[in-house]
């Protein structure tokens, strides 16, 4: 389709180019042979030489506007997490990872605090980090925290030391001039006593990030965080601007198995995107699987960037690649050139 637009395009401005020079060499000729030709004044000839010039002009500009690229209405991140087989196995490190985003074409990163639990106070680190990033022009985002414990639990006591654990990490971000944590909303409850405590602890942490001039985002990340409607109406509760969503376009699994892979309730992914997305502070690209044209089999990408673009969300799309029949680069290489693909397709 957009092959056929570009050569509709083109032939319209074949035409244009075509009746501009016609117009000029018709002019040329009728001079020539008109009687007159020998007493223009060189005022008449500077003004149709300047005509036809003009009408080059126009051409030239319609010509750069018709094939300027239009600019994506998101840009691509890279999540930590794509590559938690080899951050786990040690084949490589936290320090490693800009150097792996600025080889696979990516220039925003995406931490995982799990890769660098000890390290949140440690400057030295933290300068170590900030020199490579600075060394391969990478550009840090967030930090996605877990295991610091749930900012939902309706037991006071728990859900106030969970808060304090998220300070350590808000400074963490700001160090390394990041925008946004990613957190979770994890309590033990009813989903309307999780919900309540979870506005409660999200408040109240943001009352120290905001300070920071960092943003806390939450994910649909399982359990009743994956029902989009209950996160929606979370954000609503907590009703603050520097609190938002993070919609995990994959993990939409209410319910698992004994295995984690195994998913017994399944919210609908594309309600759930559309639901939590007008709070979205970022997007998380997750994949799996891919077919043979290089689409992702659980999830229609053009029908959920179409989702997002008409919310209106602007900002970072994080490719999170979880699969196990591709390599991680692999994987990573097969989620950037699909979201391009998409991106092209809807510009």
């Amino acid at each position: 389709m957009l092959n056929q637009i570009m050569s509709i395009v083109e032939l319209h401005l074949i035409v244009l180019y075509g009746n501009i020079v016609f117009s000029f060499f018709r002019s040329t000729i009728l001079l020539t042979k008109s009687y007159k030709f020998m007493s223009i004044n060189r005022r008449q000839f500077m003004l149709q030489t300047s005509a036809v010039a003009a009408g080059f002009g126009i051409f030239n500009s319609a010509l750069a506007k018709e094939f300027t690229p239009k600019k994506s209405f998101f840009e691509i991140s890279l999540a930590e997490w794509s590559f938690h087989d080899a951050l786990f196995k040690n084949k490589m490190t936290n320090l490693d990872f800009p150097a792996k985003a600025k080889e696979l074409g990516i220039n925003v990163v995406e931490y995982v605090n799990q890769f660098f639990k000890d390290k949140a106070k440690d400057t030295t680190y933290l300068n170590e980090l900030l020199k490579r990033c600075k060394d391969n022009g990478v550009k840090n985002h967030l930090i996605m925290i877990d295991g610091e414990g749930g900012l939902a639990e309706p037991d006071d006591t728990k859900r106030n030391a969970a808060v304090e654990n998220h300070y350590k990490w808000v400074d963490a971000a700001k160090y390394l001039g990041c925008l946004t944590i990613r957190v979770n909303a994890q309590g033990e409850g009813t989903p309307e006593d999780v919900q309540k405590a979870g506005a409660e602890g999200l408040n109240k942490l943001s009352e120290y990030a905001q300070k920071a001039g960092i943003h806390v985002i939450v994910e649909n990340h399982g359990g009743v965080t994956s029902n989009g409607e209950w996160l929606a109406g979370l954000m609503k509760l907590a009703n603050n601007p520097n609190i938002g969503t993070l919609p995990d376009l994959g993990n939409f699994c209410i319910k698992h198995g004994e295995n984690w892979s195994t998913c017994l309730e399944e919210y609908d992914r594309y309600k759930g995107v559309t639901e939590i997305v007008p709070f979205a502070k970022g997007i998380s690209a997750k994949t799996y699987d891919f077919d043979a044209q290089g689409n992702c089999l659980e999830t229609d990408y053009t029908r959920m960037m179409k989702i997002i673009k008409d919310s209106g969300f602007t900002g970072y799309v994080g490719i999170e690649y979880e699969g196990t029949k591709l390599g991680e680069e692999e994987g990573v290489r097969k989620t950037k050139a699909l979201l391009e693909k998409v991106s092209a397709a809807m510009s």
